[in-house]
């Protein structure tokens, strides 16, 4: 099974900057650093501000609102590496001029508390 979704083609973002996308109903940041592309969750933990609309720049996407920084390899916010927040990451891939991302499925939530499995 291909797993993969297409979201934008080979040179439609300028180096860096990214566009935002929706994905099986998640915004998702996708980033150009030189001639690699890279996919985060769209919002900033910080305060919910569009990373797509950040700038990139030597392995990392800024914050438009108030510039923190988190690595588009891994989402590591690069201000504070050892703080455990973070933003989402997904695989990217190029197939002929096709950029695509895969999303893993959601985990599922777990039985409420009292209830019969």
């Amino acid at each position: 099974m291909d797993d993969y979704t297409t979201v934008a083609q080979v040179g439609e973002i300028p180096a860096g900057e990214g566009i935002t996308v929706s994905v099986q109903g998640r915004q998702i940041a996708i980033l150009r650093d030189g001639d690699s592309y890279f996919a985060l969750d769209d919002a900033c933990p910080h305060m919910g501000a569009s990373l797509g609309a950040g700038y990139v720049q030597d392995g990392a996407v800024y914050c438009p609102w108030h510039a923190w920084r988190f690595s588009v390899c891994d989402g590591t916010w690069l201000d504070s590496p050892k703080s455990k927040i973070k933003c989402g990451h997904y695989e990217v891939r190029i197939q002929g001029t096709d950029i695509q991302i895969r999303i893993p499925p959601r985990e599922p939530a777990p039985p409420a508390e009292g209830s019969q499995t």
